[in-house]
């Protein structure tokens, strides 16, 4: 539990700091992940985020586009991005990306995700106690805007059970009646999802009515 809590805090407190100001006041993670980018040629190349913050991201490649040049790149997980490259570095380039604040806030949310998934086991969602609700029915947005009527099949502090037959990505970012959370696993019935912070009681009754 103590650990859990800890690491719920961590997520917190590094989702805010990404959050925060230009490229160079987000705080840069290690995060590697494979993937392509698409120089303003339209030339393809493989390449390998290194780390990144919901500002940029620095990228591993034997083939480095020039500073200023608008490039497209895109990552397991975490999909597409446009940027433009903001220095070159002694193994690939570093860019800036082009997106929306709503994106930032889906990007925080993901990389905080891929970054401590390790530590969240599929038992983690589980770490608290369960309460049914009866078949309570709730809502559910996703990323797109769309919003869908859903089952709430069970409930706590740090996540809930949701019966639908919709499967968002495993990491996307989603909210569930009140309640920003991340798809964390999908089931027979449904979806997992962990909530972005722990909930007391009455912010339960609160959102959950």
């Amino acid at each position: 539990m103590a650990m859990h809590s800890s690491i719920i805090r961590d997520m917190r407190y590094q989702a805010d700091a990404l959050k925060a100001g230009d490229l160079r006041k987000h705080r840069r993670l290690p995060l590697s992940l494979s993937g392509r980018f698409m120089r303003a040629d339209r030339s393809e190349y493989t390449c390998r985020m290194r780390d990144a913050s919901v500002g940029g991201a620095a990228v591993v490649t034997d083939n480095a586009p020039e500073v200023g040049e608008r490039v497209v790149a895109y990552f397991e997980h975490l999909g597409g991005f446009e940027g433009v490259v903001a220095r070159i570095t002694s193994d690939g380039f570093a860019f800036v990306f082009k997106v929306t604040e709503h994106k930032r806030e889906k990007l925080a949310a993901q990389i905080m995700w891929l970054i401590n998934k390790d530590e969240f086991p599929a038992e983690a969602g589980r770490a608290h106690e369960r309460i049914g609700t009866g078949g309570r029915r709730t809502t559910l947005r996703v990323e797109e805007g769309v919003i869908i009527d859903v089952e709430l099949l069970d409930l706590s502090a740090s996540g809930a059970s949701i019966g639908t037959p919709a499967r968002p990505p495993i990491g996307s970012l989603v909210v569930v009646g009140k309640t920003r959370a991340i798809v964390r696993r999908h089931h027979a019935h449904g979806i997992g999802l962990q909530f972005l912070s722990l909930l007391s009681p009455e912010a339960l009754r609160d959102r959950f009515p």
